[in-house]
């Protein structure tokens, strides 16, 4: 079983490492775009798959770091690279400020509280012209001064991995534990002495950081950022990569983002139909399958298993 992990972790980055040589520029492209949205999925995975926490203004987050990033670079110089983990902090202290207001809050006022958040930061950016340039989107300067998308995909694949193994960390420490028992009964988990809104806040802030950091590189590898970042599509798009993956598993993300992000590319003939039937298959995957494709091949696995024991 070790050898089989082993073997599957090298050839997943040896893959990696020649994916610019295997596929063509726009291609490429598109797999920085589903790292991009992995990151988000990912950090979102935390404060509602793990935590229980349905919070709405993850994409507000990442637009935080985007839109500081690029501030930073035009209106004071300050190099992309430091701007990008700058932006992380700025959605990191804004993550905590409104988990500080909101996370008493549960269910569907939670929700609401910040859906009004990232729709009140929407209109703000978009009244701020003198500084966001409002509709028309603000110019950021580029990470790396190449026409080519092979540094970026490569920035993108550290970026990526880094989030994924802390993360994985987190869910698979102590505070892990602390997560799943406020995910389970927040109520009980208080009579046994978690801290439960310490770590609500935390696990918040956290995700708020790596939503902030992804925002921020995205920011400069397009080139601009604009209040599109702000759309509820956007969020729409991130609970939809985690729930046909996986809600609440750690690996649903990492296969429902790129999944999701191949897959608008190709339908995009079909216009916001797409939206429509992915909306179908996340109601089918709630109501008879809430494992997701995750799930779903982790059952196949263990058929597989039984089959040849016996």
């Amino acid at each position: 079983m070790k050898n089989s992990h082993l073997l599957l972790l090298s050839s997943s980055v040896i893959f990696m490492l020649i994916v610019p040589y295997l596929f063509e520029t726009y291609e490429v492209h598109i797999i920085i775009i589903s790292l991009y949205y992995m990151v988000l999925a990912c950090s979102w995975n935390l404060v509602a798959g793990y935590t229980g926490q349905f919070s709405v203004a993850h994409h507000a987050f990442a637009a935080v770091g985007g839109y500081t990033s690029a501030l930073l670079a035009v209106d004071l110089g300050i190099s992309p690279l430091v701007g990008i983990f700058v932006g992380g902090l700025a959605a990191m202290a804004i993550s905590y400020l409104i988990g500080h207001i909101c996370l008493k809050l549960r269910a569907i006022y939670l929700a609401v509280a910040t859906w009004a958040f990232a729709g009140s930061l929407e209109l703000a950016v978009r009244m701020a012209y003198k500084w966001t340039r409002g509709d028309l989107g603000l110019t950021a300067p580029r990470l790396i001064e190449t026409a080519s998308v092979t540094p970026y995909y490569y920035a993108g694949c550290v970026m990526t991995i880094a989030s994924v193994v802390i993360m994985y960390r987190i869910v698979n420490s102590k505070i892990g534990l602390y997560m799943r028992s406020i995910r389970e009964d927040e109520e009980a988990a208080s009579v046994m002495a978690v801290d439960t809104v310490k770590w609500k806040k935390f696990i918040f802030s956290i995700s708020g950081l790596f939503a902030g950091i992804a925002g921020a590189y995205k920011a400069h590898y397009i080139g601009l950022v604009s209040p599109v970042l702000l759309g509820f599509d956007e969020m729409a798009v991130i609970i939809m990569m985690t729930t046909i993956g996986g809600y609440g598993n750690f690996f649903g993300p990492i296969i429902g983002a790129p999944l999701i992000e191949i897959l608008t590319e190709y339908l995009r003939v079909v216009g916001e139909i797409r939206m429509v039937l992915y909306a179908v298959v996340v109601i089918l995957i709630a109501r008879f399958f809430r494992g997701g494709l995750v799930g779903f091949l982790q059952l196949l696995y263990k058929r597989h298993l039984r089959g040849l024991r016996s």
